[in-house]
């Protein structure tokens, strides 16, 4: 199985190509033509481009699949060269605007959510990815190819500006020096130009991870899937807490390089009748006393099998109301492809269920 050429930094492609000003041009054909064939850059000689096709593939990603929400929202599932399927989400933030006369004000705004593993180690009880267990951590490589696949698809120009998050299967701490990496391949001015502060890395709370990140001075924005406000209920959800608990986290955060326009994002996931009550929000409130955060709550994305249920609006709203009035910045995330196969791992157990 041969590598792909997209886990190549350009200084790495650099040292590989000679003259190393044809690492540009390859970077050129890549993230701004989308090529997939070596022979499509025309400007290489013939040599360097057999030499290339020999040792690297492009794209190392197929698309299995894919569904639409009415919303707009689009979940792919990918087959890597092993076979092993991940699942990456396009979400539109916000609408194309034009006016009366069809002029474009302002162009459709995207996230992409990416994986960063074949499955997860983390094991989280309301999450389906955990199911199929871990199988490996993705290459940088096929994290780009994530996106790259994604704006090839949707038609998305190479100029255009998306937002990635490193939210979907797997880890993103737990495969560090991949995503690391994927990171400053996505930041190539010559590549796809996406700056570090277009970019979230979400950790489930790898205490030490999180100070190494901080060393590496990436300039990614942070956030914390932190889902309770105690120890009791997030060994119970997210069995990491015994090894990283909730005070080993918040020290973590509070030692994190952030710029000082940015908050630290805390992404709680609210279930019903289990962390959705005002005691929690009290909690939650003393929790992240001296830290620049702001709290995203997640409704629960409820799938076959789950022993948790959709929170009520009007509690989700009560609870939003108690951190604003306090000082926390809070939103309510809305819910994106509740008609599809939205919920992490979902798609991917589909798709084998259908062919089991």
């Amino acid at each position: 199985m041969k590598k792909t050429i997209l886990d190549l930094t350009k200084d790495e492609l650099t040292e590989i190509v000679n003259p190393s000003f044809r690492a540009k041009q390859i970077y050129n054909w890549l993230y701004q033509k989308y090529v997939e064939n070596f022979d499509e850059m025309r400007n290489l000689p013939k040599d360097l481009r057999e030499s290339l096709s020999e040792k690297y593939v492009i794209n190392p990603l197929t698309i299995v699949r894919k569904e639409q929400s009415s919303d707009g929202s689009i979940k792919y599932l990918f087959a890597c060269q092993d076979g092993y399927t991940v699942e990456t989400v396009l979400l539109p933030m916000k609408k194309e605007e034009r006016d009366s006369e069809g002029n474009l004000l302002k162009e459709t705004k995207y996230t992409i959510c990416v994986s960063s593993q074949v499955g997860c180690k983390i094991g989280c009880s309301f999450c389906l990815t955990a199911k199929g267990g871990f199988k490996r951590d993705l290459t940088p490589g096929e994290i780009v190819a994530q996106v790259l696949s994604l704006k090839k698809d949707q038609n998305i120009p190479s100029n255009r500006r998306v937002n990635i998050v490193y939210m979907g299967m797997g880890e993103p701490l737990d495969n560090l020096d991949n995503v690391a990496k994927a990171v400053k391949i996505f930041k190539e001015q010559d590549g796809l130009s996406i700056g570090a502060r277009r970019q979230t890395i979400s950790t489930s709370g790898l205490s030490h991870q999180i100070a190494k990140l901080g060393s590496m001075d990436l300039g990614v924005l942070l956030a914390i899937s932190l889902h309770a406000v105690d120890d009791e209920l997030r060994e119970t959800l997210m069995p990491i807490n015994k090894a990283y608990n909730i005070e080993s986290v918040i020290n973590a955060v509070k030692a994190f390089p952030i710029d000082q326009r940015k908050r630290v994002m805390f992404e709680y996931l609210v279930m019903k009748e289990l962390n959705d009550d005002l005691k929690s929000a009290k909690k939650l409130v003393k929790l992240l006393h001296g830290i620049k955060a702001k709290v995203n709550l997640i409704y629960f994305n409820p799938y076959p099998g789950s022993p948790f249920q959709r929170p009520d609006e009007k509690t989700m709203e009560e609870f939003k109301a108690y951190l604003n009035d306090h000082g926390i910045t809070c939103t309510i995330r809305q819910s994106k492809g509740l008609d599809i196969s939205a919920a992490c791992g979902q798609l991917k157990e589909k798709t084998a269920d259908e062919s089991g």
